[in-house]
C-alpha cells in the first residue's frame, strides 16, 4: 500500500467477537479504524478517537454499506481494507428452520456480504488498490453436523471469493478469506440462532449427540485475538496469497480434509459425532 499516512480498514460486525478484536489490533497498530456495526450506542468497549469512528451499519439494509463507505471517506480519506466479519451461525436441523430464519442466515452471511463488496469495490477501483478480507469458515471447507445452512453460506463465501480473487485482482486488489476454526466468541451465545424442535421432535436423539460432541470440540477454543493476528497478517501481505486459516484446528483440519476427500472426512465427523 502506498505511503499515505495510516492505512484504513472497515470493519463489519465490530460490536462483538473477532471485529472487535480487529479493531483494537488495527488501532494498536497505528491503523485508522471504521467499526462498523448495527448500534453504536450501545458499545460499551471501543471509544472513538481520532483513529478509531464508530459507524452504524446493519448489512440487511441495502443502502447501510454505501453510507457506511461515504462516512469512512469522510472520516479519513480513502480505506485501505474491508473486512467482511459480519455473521452469525443459525444451529439446527434444516428442517427445524423457518423459511425466514433460512432466508436471513443467506441474508446476513452472504447477500450483506456481497452489498459490501458492491459498496467499496468502485472506490478501490478508483485507487487501483484495496484488500478485501472476508471470515469464512473451517465451516465453509468442511461441514459439521446441524450446521447445514450456516455451512451452505460459508460454502458460498468460499467460491464468491475464488471469484472475487480474479475480478478485482485485475484491478490490483487483493481478496484475502479467514478461515477460524471453534473460536470462543459469542457465535455460541447472542450471535447463534439455535433452531426450535418442536416441529420435528424426531430429531432430538440425533441433536443430543451433536451438542454432546460439540462441547467437546469447542472446549479448546482458540481467542478472537488469534484470529485478528491473522487477519492482520491477510491485511498486510503483499502476496496473491487468498486462504489464512486460523486456529490449530482450522490448520489440522482443512489440510486434511483436502487430503482424504469429502468421503472419507464425512465418515470421520459421523464417528467423531456418534451419528
Amino acid at each position: 500500500m502506498a505511503d499515505l499516512g495510516p492505512n484504513t480498514i472497515v470493519i463489519t460486525g465490530a460490536s462483538s467477537g473477532i471485529g472487535k478484536a480487529a479493531a483494537r489490533l488495527f488501532v494498536d497498530k497505528g491503523w485508522n479504524v471504521v467499526a462498523t456495526m448495527r448500534n453504536p450506542a450501545a458499545e460499551k468497549d471501543l471509544r472513538e478517537s481520532a483513529r478509531l469512528k464508530l459507524v452504524a451499519l446493519d448489512v440487511q439494509d441495502p443502502e447501510g454499506p454505501k453510507a457506511a463507505v461515504a462516512e469512512a471517506i469522510k472520516a479519513f480519506g480513502r480505506i485501505d481494507v474491508w473486512l467482511n466479519n459480519a455473521g452469525y451461525g443459525a444451529f439446527g436441523p434444516v428442517e427445524a428452520g423457518t423459511p425466514e430464519q433460512i432466508r436471513r442466515q443467506f441474508d446476513v452471511n452472504v447477500f450483506g456480504l456481497i452489498a459490501c463488496v458492491q459498496a467499496v469495490a468502485p472506490h478501490f477501483r478508483a485507487n487501483k488498490a484495496g484488500v478485501l478480507i472476508n471470515v469464512s469458515s473451517i465451516g465453509g471447507i468442511m461441514t459439521v453436523p446441524a450446521f447445514s445452512v450456516y455451512n451452505a453460506t460459508k460454502f458460498a463465501v468460499e467460491g464468491l471469493s475464488e471469484g472475487l480473487w480474479y475480478e478485482l485482482g485485475s484491478f490490483g486488489i487483493r481478496v484475502k478469506v479467514i478461515e477460524p476454526g471453534a473460536i470462543k466468541t459469542e457465535f455460541g451465545g447472542r450471535s447463534a440462532d439455535v433452531w426450535d424442535l418442536s416441529r420435528v421432535p424426531e430429531y432430538a436423539p440425533f441433536m443430543d449427540k451433536v451438542n454432546a460432541s460439540r462441547a467437546r470440540y469447542t472446549r479448546n477454543s482458540s481467542s478472537p485475538e488469534l484470529v485478528a493476528e491473522v487477519i492482520y497478517k491477510a491485511a498486510t501481505d503483499p502476496s496473491d496469497r487468498m486462504r489464512y486459516p486460523a486456529g490449530p484446528d482450522a490448520r489440522q483440519f482443512i489440510p486434511l480434509r483436502r487430503l482424504l476427500g469429502a468421503r472419507r472426512m464425512m465418515r470421520m465427523i459421523k464417528q467423531r459425532f456418534q451419528l
